[in-house]
């Protein structure tokens, strides 16, 4: 078997896989090709049974940057590099993680063409005492291409079972000498992925098509995407998908090298949100109880009944007046009375949405989403034999994602509203600096003590960018009931920017003590800005028993420091909750307001609420053996992970300021501010846009898990026929702990099922790939075990077996032609026994997706 090489976990020129003190993965060039998938993180769903990645059909922002986990802990906890240099993270926050990933905000893998790749590697092991933050679960480091000769060209195509889901993808990569001692690569890949539709017809739906609703039966045929249902729901639309990269490096003597890499990517994606009932969707049609006869206001248990809510143009009590709603007396409550619709038609100073939009509405959601990244550096040694080797770097990259939201209205604003509204946007930046130095020392050991150390620099910023004036709006129908801002995703009303900065030194020890021991150890000093300081270390070693038998352990500590955009997140719109409109907010807590809640919190006997680093301790024990011709790893690993980063419940605001004013009960937040500006207990220009705001949640440090799984990896490679064959096995059993819900600010009991519960606890596949002279077959089997739809409610959910099939015909020294099916027995996971609901088929949270069986055709061509 060929030693894989790696560079992840380790500092040491020649460290194999198979040495190593800490498991590591190697994915290969040709496993990443032989795939049914172009998307770096389905990929890695197929190839690492720990790591997961959903389809996210509808999650706001999360559609658009797709959070992924290793070991079911958040996205922010597994480290990114490219290159062995830290990779930005994406420029969403996921506030609709799903319960796992709610808060979070992780690198977008996605903008990394798959053909760019030599190889991932994939390190299980906590590493933050020599990377810094978040290398809790793990760390990926993407391996580029670096041939200085040679071109590739792949061109695919594919579709599901049902004929959605088209996707194309055009890729090629071509290596070039630069000089005679420097290589250029250079990757680009266009793809385009149609949406799938996974829906059914709602109970509601079909109530109204029954009651005679004759608008709603059009917009099934007219205005949706088939004739079946009026919901798009299901994967969503990517668009204008392209990704660019290059990497280089020149040698500019036997002793130094410069080197350059970098990214442009850019894509559209684009998802449906959920149907929108012209009967009863709160703050757009659903009106207050009334009188059957009149429209006039009238309680229920004084024969009020349902409406369909009626605007007053020129305000109340100005001009003529308009019923208050039009009451739903047809068909088993779901027709509106047609005398009292014909009179708000007829009355010009009269408004409802049924006269526009009488079928209802299906929001559309999405993004533009644009990543690019910059690295360059010197390495080499300072004197030829010397043994002091030194990388000297800088990075900076940046992901911004613009929204977009269409087929949707701003109530409050009536029928002046937009139907289309650019809702602001989100940009994550990212510049590193950084100095490494290697040297050997002889210390008599059976290898020199590879002594490593270094120093890092790194800024991050987040900016959060205003909608239009639309999308934020509180329009003049706002205080007769009607919601204000874009229904479905609501606007940035600021443009707020914050940035902070971290200082870290580390040192990393390792040596072969004898021929059959190796250790390792590491420590780690931080200082961040707005955090403080942190100091983690690492201890490990492998043993060789035999030539064929190793035992390998490890200990760390870790930490996750929270984002600029955490820390720092400011957003501010205006909600319609119980029939009243209230501001609510996400503000940072180290601001004037957070600091008053924290106040207010703490005088409830719970504790202050902080916002500081989560830490972590990983141990991790495994063996490594090889029998009858096979290599197999197994490992265990246990994560405890403390004061984990939560996105709070809502403060009332007014509450806080009470309490700020000795037990003051101010009538309003306005009155609050001014009378504790003039007491002297705050500054009123720290409150500046908040006098209206009722309700806000910050992020803080909350709860504690603990994590702990095994992994087993096997390889055996033999010969069969005339043909070689290799049969790989990868496992992972993963289960998560909530130890403690926190104090200050604790997750409810939702959150903790889905931590808990949401992720299978076993999941593995097998493959076989042959060869034989021109043709090379693949068949892989991916499990999937049982799980929870903690979102729905259901539990209990089957486990799942898909089979993936692959076959590649040479048809000349440099084409290939290659066609599969991924999930060729069309399964899908259980049907949700609430569809019709929401009209969701099956859960958005399934772990292996819900479009079905795919088939695809691949053409490849080298030069």
């Amino acid at each position: 078997m060929i030693e894989e090489i790696v560079t992840t976990g380790t500092r040491r020129a020649d460290r194999s896989a198979s040495d190593s003190p800490v498991p590591i993965d190697v994915i290969g060039g040709t496993e990443i090709s032989q795939n049914a998938y172009s998307d770096v993180q389905e990929l890695l769903r197929t190839a690492v049974p720990s790591f997961d990645v959903n389809t996210q059909p509808i999650s706001d922002a999360a559609t658009i940057v797709r959070p992924a986990n290793v070991r079911g802990l958040s996205p922010d906890n597994v480290l990114v590099l490219v290159n062995g240099k830290r990779r930005h993270r994406g420029s969403v926050i996921s506030f609709l993680g799903g319960g796992i990933s709610d808060g979070a905000q992780g690198v977008d893998i996605s903008a990394i063409p798959s053909l760019a790749l030599k190889q991932v590697e994939v390190l299980r092991d906590g590493a933050s005492s020599q990377y810094g933050s978040d290398a809790i679960a793990g760390v990926l480091n993407f391996v580029l291409r670096d041939d200085a000769e040679g071109a590739e060209v792949q061109v695919s195509y594919g579709s599901t079972y049902e004929n959605d889901g088209d996707n194309y993808r055009i890729a090629g990569n071509i290596g070039l000498p630069l000089g005679n001692s420097g290589f250029i690569n250079l990757t680009g890949e266009i793809n385009d992925t149609e949406g799938t539709i996974r829906s059914v017809v709602r109970d509601d739906v079909q109530a109204l098509i029954a009651a005679g609703n004759t608008d709603v039966a059009d917009f099934l045929t007219v205005n949706s995407y088939t004739s079946e249902v009026p919901q798009y729901w299901g994967q969503p639309d990517v668009d204008d998908d392209i990704k660019l990269f290059v990497n280089s490096a020149f040698e500019l003597s036997e002793s130094a090298e410069v080197y350059f890499f970098g990214n442009y990517a850019q894509r559209t994606a684009e998802g449906g949100f959920f149907f929108r009932n012209p009967t009863n969707r709160g703050g757009v049609y659903a009106g207050p109880t009334v009188d059957p006869l009149t429209g006039d206001p009238l309680d229920a248990d004084d024969g009020g009944v349902a409406s369909i809510r009626v605007g007053d143009l020129d305000g109340l009590g100005v001009g003529g007046t308009c019923p208050a709603g039009i009451p739903l007396t047809g068909t088993d409550g779901l027709i509106g009375d047609a005398d009292i619709l014909a009179q708000v038609v007829a009355d010009a100073n009269c408004f409802s949405f049924v006269e526009t939009i009488p079928s209802g509405f299906v929001p559309r959601f999405g993004g533009d989403n644009e990543d690019m990244a910059v690295a360059a550096g010197i390495r080499g040694e300072f004197d030829l034999g010397s043994g002091l080797s030194y990388d000297f770097s800088a990075s900076r990259g940046s992901n911004r994602s613009d929204f977009f939201i269409r087929n949707t209205i701003n109530a409050s604003l009536g029928p002046d509203t937009p139907r289309d509204f650019t809702p602001g946007g989100q940009e994550q930046t990212e510049t590193m600096v950084n100095a490494d130095f290697v040297y050997a020392v002889d210390t008599g050991f059976t290898s020199d003590l590879n002594v490593a150390f270094g120093a890092e620099y790194r800024k991050e910023e987040f900016d959060l960018f205003a909608g239009d004036p639309a999308s934020y709006a509180l329009g003049p129908l706002a205080d007769q009931g009607f919601s204000s801002s874009s229904n479905g995703f609501g606007g940035f009303p600021n443009n707020t920017s914050a940035d902070q900065d971290s200082y870290a030194v580390y040192v990393d020890l390792e040596a072969d003590l004898t021929e059959q021991f190796t250790m390792q150890a590491a420590v780690r000093f931080e200082d961040f800005s707005e955090f403080g300081d942190t100091t983690d270390i690492k201890v490990a070693g492998i043993y060789h028993v035999s030539d064929t038998v190793s035992i390998r352990g490890a200990f760390s500590t870790g930490f996750h420091a929270p984002t600029a955009g955490q820390a720092n997140i400011t957003n501010v719109t205006t909600q319609n909750v119980g029939g009243v409109l209230i501001d609510q907010g996400t503000l940072p807590l180290s601001s004037a307001a957070g600091q008053l809640a924290a106040d207010f919190i703490e005088s409830q006997g719970n504790g202050r609420p902080s916002l500081g680093p989560e830490d972590a301790r990983n141990f991790a024990l495994g063996v490594a053996f090889d029998i009858g011709g096979s290599s197999w790893t197994v490992d265990f690993y246990d994560i405890q992970l403390e004061d984990r980063v939560a996105l709070g419940a809502n403060v009332d605001f007014l509450d806080a300021l009470n309490f700020a004013g000795g037990g003051t009960s101010y009538t309003s937040v306005s009155e609050a501010l001014t009378e504790l500006d003039a007491d002297g207990v705050i500054d009123r220009q720290d409150f500046i846009g908040l006098d209206d705001l009722s309700q806000f949640r910050f992020f803080s440090n909350s709860f504690d898990t603990s994590t702990t799984g095994i992994d087993v990896v096997g390889r055996w490679d033999f010969g069969l026929g005339n043909g070689e064959s290799n049969i790989t096995v990868a496992a992972n059993y993963n289960k998560t702990e909530v130890d403690d819900v926190g104090t200050v600010n604790p997750i409810d009991a939702d959150r903790v099922r889905a931590l808990e519960d949401l992720l299978p606890n076993v999941k593995g596949s097998v493959t076989w790939t042959h060869s034989a002279d021109k043709l090379r077959t693949l068949v892989r089997a991916n499990y999937y075990g049982g799980w929870d739809d903690t979102g729905n409610g259901v539990d209990g959910l089957s486990a799942e077996v898909l089979f993936d099939v692959e076959a590649g015909y040479q048809l000349t020294e440099s084409i290939e032609l290659i066609g599969g099916v991924a999930n060729i027995l069309n399964s899908y996971p259980d049907v949700n026994p609430g569809a019709g609901d929401l009209g969701q088929q099956y859960s958005e949270a399934s772990p292996f997706g819900f479009n079905g069986g795919m088939w695809y055709l691949k053409g490849r061509m080298t030069f």
